[in-house]
């Protein structure tokens, strides 16, 4: 399987069904950015180092995704707006198990 789909929620609240490619070690904030789902600049500042929570998501589906690290939870801990589904967009590299995975974008910090 080369592509999954995955439904991502833009901050404005409006659904997008993408198309994401499980052979090019993608992940979820590079998808975001890929598809202009956000404006430029405002998701991925750290360039996908757990850095800085603006790729934050909600994680909508019933997904079994990879552990947090060690460094996303550190991150989540000092981010605005997180519940307990939150998760870091660069750190989820999409494989073919997302298929159908849903994810919200946490508001803007």
């Amino acid at each position: 399987m080369a592509d999954v789909k995955i439904t991502i929620t833009d901050r404005d609240g409006v659904a997008h069904e993408v198309d994401a490619p499980t052979d090019m070690n993608m992940n979820l904030m590079e998808v975001v950015r890929a598809y202009e789902l956000a404006p430029e600049g405002t998701i991925g500042i750290c360039g996908g180092m757990a850095m800085c929570a603006s790729c934050q998501c909600y994680v909508e589906s019933d997904h079994d995704l990879p552990e947090m690290s060690d460094d996303e939870d550190a991150m989540l801990a000092e981010a605005f707006h997180v519940q307990d589904n939150s998760r870091l967009g660069c750190q989820l590299h999409i494989h073919e198990d997302m298929d159908g995975l849903k994810v919200t974008l946490a508001p803007e910090e």
